[in-house]
C-alpha cells in the first residue's frame, strides 16, 4: 500500500492506494459511521457491510438526482446521525457523487470519505471535491465543491467490475492523457485494455498516476478559473450527448474529445494526423469515435452547460497530444462549427 497526503486550501486529503477495505475499522467508529453504497455493489460484497449502518441506493445515473439525496437525508435522520456522523460513499462516480453532496449539505456539513470502487470513480469522480447531481438532462447542475477526508482505494473491487465499466473508465484516463501527458498516451498506445485487466498492480500504478495528475491540477485551481477547465476536454459536448442519446459517461465523453479534436483543427491548428492518434487510442481502448447525435437537441442541452459564459463558451481544445488550453468561442461560432461537423 501506498499512502499520500493531497493538500487543499481548506483540507487535506489522505489517500490509500491498494489499501483494504477492513482498514475503515481501524480508522472509524461503526457506532458513528455511515455507509453509503449501490445494490450493484452491495450484491456482490455484501458481506464487507456487515456490522455497518448502511443506505443502499438504487444503481445508475438516472438516480443521481435532488430525490435520491432527500432520500439519503431522511434515512440519516431515522439513524439518528447527528454532526458527529462520519459518512463513507463505497461505489461508482454516481455514489460518490451523490454520497459528497449529501454530507456537505446535511446538518451544513459533516465529514465523509470515499471508497471509489470503478476505474471511472478513481481516477476522476471521488478526485478534486466535485460533488452533485443531475437535473434532468442536465449533468452535474446542482453541487458544491466540498473535499472527502480520505479516498481509500481497495482494488479488489475492479475483479468484479464488468467490463464495459472498465471501458467506461479509461476514457477519462485518456483525456487525462491528451491535455497533460504525452508519455501516457504513448504508454497506453503500447497497451490494451485486457494489458491493465489482467494485471492489478498494472492498473494501480496507472490509476496512481492519473489521481496525482487530476491533484495537481485541481490544487491550484479548486474553484476553477484556470488550469481546473482543462479537465472539460470532450466534456462539452459530451454531457450533452451522454443525456441526450442515454450513453454511458465514458462513451459520451469519448465521441466529445473527437469532436473538441476537430474544433481544435480549425480553430487552433491542432494538427489532423494528431486527431487521427486521438481516435486510434481510444478505439483501441474499445470506445465509440462517432455517433449520430440529434445536433439540435444537443446543441440545446449544452446551451445550460455550466462553461457557458454570456455568448461565448469557454472550450477546452488541444495545441497538441499533451497540451490543451482554454479558448473563448462564440456561441454562434461554436455552433456553425458543431452543425458542420461530420
Amino acid at each position: 500500500m501506498t499512502e499520500k497526503q493531497f493538500e487543499f486550501s481548506e483540507k487535506k486529503v489522505r489517500v490509500y492506494f491498494g489499501g483494504n477495505f477492513n482498514m475503515l475499522g481501524e480508522m472509524l467508529d461503526k457506532e458513528s459511521a455511515v455507509l453509503i453504497t449501490d445494490d450493484n455493489i452491495y450484491s456482490h460484497h455484501s458481506e464487507k457491510f456487515a456490522g455497518w449502518k448502511t443506505i443502499v441506493l438504487r444503481a445508475g445515473e438516472k438516480f443521481k438526482n435532488q430525490k435520491t439525496v432527500d432520500e439519503i437525508i431522511n434515512r440519516l435522520i431515522e439513524l439518528h446521525a447527528d454532526r458527529q456522523t462520519f459518512i463513507v460513499g463505497i461505489g461508482g462516480g454516481v455514489v460518490t457523487d451523490i454520497t459528497g453532496y449529501a454530507a456537505s449539505v446535511y446538518m451544513r456539513g459533516v465529514q465523509f470519505g470515499f471508497v471509489p470502487t470503478s476505474i471511472l470513480g478513481m481516477v476522476d469522480a471521488s478526485v478534486g471535491g466535485k460533488n452533485g447531481v443531475d437535473v434532468g438532462v442536465y449533468k452535474n447542475l446542482v453541487g458544491t465543491i466540498t473535499h472527502p477526508r480520505f479516498l481509500l482505494y481497495d482494488y479488489s473491487f475492479l475483479e468484479t467490475l464488468p467490463k464495459k465499466e472498465w471501458i467506461n473508465g479509461f476514457a477519462e484516463i485518456i483525456k487525462h492523457a491528451c491535455i497533460k501527458d504525452r508519455n501516457m498516451f504513448d504508454f497506453l498506445k503500447e497497451n490494451t485494455l485486457d494489458y491493465f485487466r489482467d494485471s492489478i498492480d498494472n492498473t494501480g500504478t496507472l490509476i496512481q498516476k492519473n489521481v496525482e495528475i487530476k491533484y495537481n491540477i485541481v490544487a491550484n485551481d479548486e474553484r476553477e478559473t484556470g488550469d481546473r477547465k482543462l479537465l472539460n476536454f470532450g466534456h462539452t459536448l459530451g454531457h450533452a450527448i451522454e443525456n441526450t442519446a442515454g450513453l454511458p459517461h465514458g462513451s459520451a465523453i469519448s465521441i466529445g474529445m473527437i469532436a473538441a479534436c476537430a474544433i481544435s483543427e480549425k480553430i487552433n491548428g491542432f494538427p489532423a494526423f494528431a486527431t487521427k492518434e486521438v481516435e486510434q487510442l481510444l478505439s483501441l481502448y474499445q470506445l465509440p469515435v462517432s455517433y449520430a447525435v440529434d445536433k439540435e437537441r444537443t446543441w440545446q442541452v449544452l446551451l445550460h452547460d455550466k462553461k457557458k459564459s454570456g455568448k461565448d463558451m469557454n472550450f477546452i481544445v488541444l495545441n497538441e497530444i499533451g497540451k490543451a488550453s482554454v479558448k473563448k468561442i462564440p456561441l454562434s461560432e461554436l455552433k456553425e462549427i458543431f452543425f458542420n461537423l461530420s
